[in-house]
């Protein structure tokens, strides 16, 4: 018999790192959660851009039973087919030549950090080593991938941090061109900055970072763990700002909810993984393969990729009405089904009240930062639970306003 647990276990028994809602879902189907007391939940938060094909699809839990009575894993002393199959996929439908397999974004993103430093190293030797990145950039939680992420906050007390990373302003071409030189190895950054408040990068601001790169012999990274799989309507987000990366990181979504993630590269990139570089015990699984296998097949179709940007509209529509009576943002920015909503001035610091106020009205939303507002639903949620969950926002969003 299964153990009885409530919200006051986690405080028993789980490192206080977390602060989880009182909120515990036990279903999920589609759009829509229900927790142990049966209440529904609208769901804008896609487990922060992860469940890109809802709860429980049908055919994921179909592929997860079949690979379950065949293999789950072997370890990377031998290869198998779900990997190979998936690899060869992302390599076909992706600039990439070549693919490694991890578990999670951070991982991914290790990897990726990982390789552009020993290219660097086989390449030029050991003083180019510098990495760029950007402020409020988020990557991973590793102390390899805090350091890179440019928020300071996720690195105090775990100094000393790797060293050799500097970071300039989002979309500041200037800026980095002050910074890049022949020491550095690579330019990292998300084509949606995610976590720092869902900021697109300017298209032209992408191209001369690519430049920069080609003229100092640098490579280009991106970070694509939570823009990546549809998430802006494109399979990859790179493929809408015409600039094509030298490694891609992938995640989230990749797996829709099961721990999968990759890192993409081009054949003259992964050369430098050779033999013994890096590993991974679990990266690669058949389970975890086969899951990710049938989320490309599914999300890398004209019905879902061309309903992203129909849905999209509409957010942008409720939203704007919402806004039209509460004046509650002074932004509303985005890509895809990755939107943000920045808050006035006087809310300033403020945005996750509409994390707790939209849970009462039976939804579930995100932050992005303090001041943002995020929504990362299903891409192929019902139009009607847009609606539906619009209309529980505005009433979140109308008592956030009235307390104020």
């Amino acid at each position: 018999m299964a153990q009885e647990v409530t919200r006051a276990t986690f405080d028993e028994v789980m490192v206080p790192n977390y602060a989880p809602s009182a909120i515990i879902p036990v279903r999920g189907e589609g759009s829509r959660v229900w927790d142990k007391d049966n209440k529904e939940y609208i769901d804008f938060a896609g487990g922060i851009a992860v469940t890109a094909l809802g709860h429980s699809h049908p055919t994921l839990v179909n592929v997860m039973r079949e690979q379950a009575g065949q293999l789950w894993h072997l370890s990377n002393v031998m290869t198998n087919e779900p990997a190979l199959r998936l690899a060869k996929k992302l390599t076909e439908k992706t600039f990439a030549d070549r693919v490694f397999f991890a578990n999670s974004g951070g991982e991914a993103n290790e990897a990726a950090f990982k390789l552009v430093r020993r290219y660097a190293y086989d390449h030029f030797g050991p003083e180019k080593h510098e990495i760029i990145a950007f402020n409020k950039s988020f990557h991973g939680r590793t102390l390899f991938t805090v350091s890179v992420g440019g928020q300071a906050k996720y690195k105090e007390g775990f100094e000393p941090t790797p060293g050799g990373i500097k970071h300039c302003d989002y979309n500041n071409i200037e800026q980095l061109k002050a910074l890049i030189s022949d020491k550095t190895c690579a330019v990292v950054m998300e084509p949606i900055q995610g976590e720092g408040g869902i900021i697109p990068a300017d298209a032209e601001f992408a191209k001369q970072v690519r430049e920069l790169c080609d003229q100092h012999k640098a490579l280009l990274v991106f970070d694509e763990v939570q823009s990546g799989v549809g998430r802006t309507g494109t399979l990859y987000a790179y493929e809408q700002l015409g600039v094509t990366p030298d490694v891609l990181t992938t995640a989230k979504a990749l797996g829709n909810g099961f721990p999968v993630a990759a890192m993409l590269a081009t054949e003259d990139a992964a050369k430098s993984l050779a033999f013994g570089t890096h590993g991974s015990t679990y990266g690669g699984n058949p389970m975890a393969c086969a899951i990710a296998e049938a989320v490309i097949d599914i999300v890398d179709t004209p019905e879902v990729l061309s309903g992203i940007q129909k849905r999209h509209d509409l957010f942008v529509k409720g939203l704007t009405a919402i806004n039209e009576k509460h004046h509650v943002f002074k932004d509303i920015r985005g890509q895809g089904l990755l939107i943000g909503g920045e808050v006035v001035d006087s809310l300033a610091g403020k945005a996750a009240e509409f994390i707790k106020a939209s849970a009462a009205e039976g939804l579930f939303v995100l932050v992005a930062g303090p001041n943002v507002l995020r929504l990362a639903p299903s891409l192929i949620i019902p139009e009607k639970d847009i609606q539906e969950g619009l209309a529980r926002l505005e009433k979140a969003v109308a008592a956030v306003m009235a307390a104020q």
